[in-house]
Formats: structure tokens, C-alpha cells, sequence
């Protein structure tokens, strides 16, 4: 299962990392599972989030054309697009 890094930035970090739950459970209908969130080690707003990835298709398809709760939840959270994705070689 090759693991995926999403790297983005985001509004503001307390109010992306108060999305956590939210966050995981939109991975896991990706079929992504272990996700653990990052930041910037300098304080800046650019963050990354790893996870197993069963289905890169299914993830990759939610990425493309997310459903309108993921887009909501990402509006909610602060995320600024685009997302970069880096998939396990």
C-alpha cells in the first residue's frame, strides 16, 4: 500500500488542525487510512498530510472532483488550493 503526501497551504493552522477528524474521515472514504497531519516546522501556513493509500485511483478521483461535503470541508478548514500530491515510488 503506497503511502501518499498531500502538501497545501492553508488560512490559518489552529483552525486546519481543529479539522482533524473531519479531515481523516475524507481520507478514509479515499480509502486512505493512517493519516497524520504536518506543519511547518518555520510557522508558515503551508502544511502536509500523509496516509496509506489502498485505491490511488478512488483518492485521485476525490482529489479531481471532490463531492460538494469535501469542498465545504476544505472551504471550512482554510485550505488554499492547489494541492500538491506525492505518491510512495
Amino acid at each position: 500500500m503506497p503511502k501518499v503526501v498531500v502538501m497545501h497551504a492553508v488560512e490559518e493552522i489552529d483552525r486546519w488542525l481543529a479539522g482533524h477528524a473531519e479531515r481523516v474521515a475524507a481520507i478514509e472514504a479515499g480509502s486512505g487510512s493512517n493519516v497524520t497531519d504536518f506543519v511547518a516546522a518555520d510557522g508558515g501556513t503551508n502544511i502536509a498530510i500523509t496516509a496509506d493509500v489502498a485505491d490511488l485511483e478512488a483518492l485521485n478521483s476525490m482529489l479531481a472532483a471532490p463531492s460538494p461535503e469535501v469542498v465545504a470541508a476544505m472551504q471550512a478548514h482554510g485550505v488554499v488550493p492547489p494541492l500538491t500530491v506525492y505518491v510512495q515510488a
